[in-house]
């Protein structure tokens, strides 16, 4: 049997055989755990969040509990998600964070995830590549901040061919080989406490 490395943080516990997958994971949470905004503070759903990198797309639930989603201001452009033929790991329809770790960390190129993790904004370097659900969620609440004549990757992985994108013009869902190049928009959570 695999010896597990643990991270065990407020609310949160990671627990894999890749200690790196591990520390990338818990680097994440501590950095994204800032102080909660005073609900005066919040901007309305479909506005930028001055201070918080990018426009506000409401509240999600995570199995760490309820956050704050901010979705960055534009689109990074056009990326291939990455290694065709390659299982990932990155799977999680509700989680980009994770899956972005997942990316970031495994072999190959993954420059979807990659572009995703390394934009900044009003001083966040917290950005990820969003999962299929969350762009859902941009869709159902900010589709309007979204280029309707395009698809975006999600970093949620179909197979290790296809992984899952959104277009925002009438919501559609689907998957794209892996190798085609489709629009990235970063995103950030902040956990409400």
């Amino acid at each position: 049997m695999q010896a597990l490395t643990t991270y065990t943080g407020p609310n949160l516990t990671i627990s894999s055989p890749n200690e790196t997958l591990v520390l990338k994971l818990a680097t994440l949470a501590i950095n994204s755990a800032s102080t909660p905004a005073a609900a005066n503070d919040i901007p309305a759903i479909g506005v930028y969040w001055p201070g918080q990198g990018g426009i506000y797309g409401g509240i999600l639930q995570y199995p760490d509990g309820l956050h704050h989603i901010i979705y960055g201001a534009k689109d990074l452009g056009d990326f291939v998600w990455g290694e065709r033929g390659t299982e990932t790991g990155a799977t999680c329809k509700t989680d980009g964070r994770l899956n972005t770790a997942a990316l970031v960390e495994a072999l190959g190129v993954h420059s979807a995830a990659k572009a995703a993790s390394e934009y900044s904004s009003d001083g966040h370097h917290d950005f990820y590549l969003p999962s299929i659900g969350e762009l859902n969620h941009a869709w159902q609440n900010i589709p309007n901040t979204f280029d309707k004549s395009t698809w975006y990757w999600s970093s949620t992985q179909r197979s290790a061919y296809f992984a899952f994108t959104m277009y925002f013009d009438v919501g559609g869902q689907t998957s794209y080989g892996k190798t085609s190049e489709l629009r990235v928009r970063p995103v950030r959570r902040l956990p409400i406490q």
